[in-house]
């Protein structure tokens, strides 16, 4: 049978769906550069990384608005396209659509994961250094507001990580989602439902994060996602209605997502100065929460992180430096945590490049002095030594640290951090067990870096 010809009615409704969207997109770009809107400095660096920013999440809208959760598969959340969130450098961020009403399987297979256990790592190629899955009551952002932050908003119904998950002996495993675990199950689970405040909360975004310490050997995980079911229900085909709101939801994630994260960092981490009953001033703090060439001090998930991930602590701050100063950051760890990674964003929280420079580091790479702290240096300029933390030429930027602990030490066993802005002449002064590091060899880390992130982000 033919299809019928459309009507000018759904004709003109499917392009003002189309406007719509294209008004969203207008209302993300006014973020860029409208005081009104939180924005960084109008510097030209700024300016330029704004409008990459905002295709970032025009990006991210039209990946979210094409996925269904009734046939989920997992794509990259935040991937070099589209950083954002102050986001882990050292993490692959997976990100799928489900709803928690329905139940799922996760199927993959890890390479060697012994060091998930505690044992000795293999030698040569290995699973990653940790991964976290995660199901949550909606995404970050996406109202646009600040107001989505008040306690049991949003939630977790289920987390399930490496330090749990259960693996054979081929590396295969297989985890569960469902409204509620089945009686006599035994297997990995994750809970599409929970119950918080007396609201039941249905899980809607899981998120799967891959944490990497050893960039040559440490692999990606293999991963497919089906809800239980689906191979008898062929997928319906689009209709008008269904493209309209698909076109309506790209505008509003880009837009929602823009000026829900500039406020984030203007009025909760309070980037540019202390807000009148702020955070700060909530914690007792005599400067910003994100304090200027210093670091808040290490902290659980909570508001202040905008969600996160929940097995870390974390330590933030920014940094303000010219050319011949540097920071000289220090952190003694009473336990060690699962993974440990500093690293570097520019003020709208994009990541900076760690493909070309030495932007970021983690355990793995930094080295620990005698006195077991571990000590790195950020500065705009080679010092030539290891542990260097380049700004990529940014001069104001973010600082952030992340512990991972599956099960949190006592309070007084947390890790311990110190900044100290330095003359950059004065480094070796204060780093006195660096080790030097020749043009060959800094020419040798940066093709690991492209090599890394090659197959981290490969699309076949």
């Amino acid at each position: 049978m033919p299809e019928q010809e459309s009507s000018q009615a759904t004709r003109d409704a499917l392009r003002q769906a189309f406007d719509d969207m294209i008004a969203c997109f207008q209302e993300a770009r006014d973020a860029i550069d409208d005081p009104a809107l939180y924005p960084p400095p109008p510097t030209d660096r700024h300016l330029a990384e704004g409008y990459r920013y905002v295709l970032g999440f025009m990006l991210a809208g039209i990946e979210r608005a094409l996925g269904d959760p009734l046939y989920p598969r997992f794509r990259r959340a935040i991937q070099p396209m589209n950083r954002a969130t102050i986001d882990n450098s050292d993490a692959v961020y997976l990100g799928v659509e489900i709803d928690g009403s329905y139940s799922y399987r996760i199927r993959g297979r890890a390479a060697d994961s012994r060091h998930w256990r505690g044992e000795p790592a293999a030698e040569g190629k290995t699973a990653p250094q940790y991964v976290i899955f995660e199901l949550a009551s909606g995404h970050a952002g996406d109202s646009g507001k600040l107001s989505e932050m008040k306690p049991g908003t949003r939630i977790n119904t289920g987390t399930l990580d490496s330090a749990t998950l259960q693996v054979a002996d081929d590396g295969s495993f297989e985890i569960l989602i469902a409204p509620e675990k089945p009686a006599g199950y035994t297997g990995n689970f994750i809970a599409g439902k929970r119950t918080s405040r007396d609201v039941e909360h249905v899980g809607k975004f899981l998120t799967c994060r891959e944490l990497f310490h050893d960039w040559e050997n440490q692999e990606l995980l293999d991963l497919e996602i089906l809800r239980i079911g689906c191979e008898n229900e062929p997928r319906p085909p689009i209709d008008p209605e269904g493209a309209m709101q698909m076109l309506r939801d790209v505008g509003r994630v880009a837009r929602n997502q823009v000026h829900f994260w500039n406020a984030f960092n203007t009025i909760t981490l309070e980037t540019y100065g202390q807000v009148p009953g702020g955070i700060s001033e909530r914690m007792g703090l005599d400067k910003p929460f994100m304090p200027v060439n210093d670091m808040n001090p290490p902290n659980a998930l909570g508001l202040a992180t905008g969600g996160g991930q929940s097995s870390n602590i974390y330590a933030g701050g920014t940094y303000l430096l010219e050319d011949d100063e540097a920071l000289v950051i220090a952190t003694r760890t009473p336990v060690e945590p699962h993974f440990l990674g500093f690293h570097l964003a520019n003020l709208w929280g994009e990541s900076l490049d760690f493909e070309s420079y030495p932007s970021n580091t983690n355990a793995h790479f930094v080295e620990a002095d005698p006195d077991g702290v571990r000590r790195w240096v950020v500065c705009h300029r080679d010092p030539g030594i290891a542990n260097w933390v380049s700004t990529t030429g940014v001069r104001h930027g973010y600082t952030s640290m992340r512990w991972t602990y599956p099960e949190p030490p006592p309070e007084g066993q947390w890790p311990e951090l110190t900044v100290t802005r330095v003359a950059f002449d004065a480094i070796a002064e204060h780093m006195p067990h660096a080790r030097q590091v020749s043009p060959q060899e800094r020419a040798a880390e940066r093709l690991l870096r492209h090599r890394h992130v090659q197959r981290r982000y490969r699309q076949y």
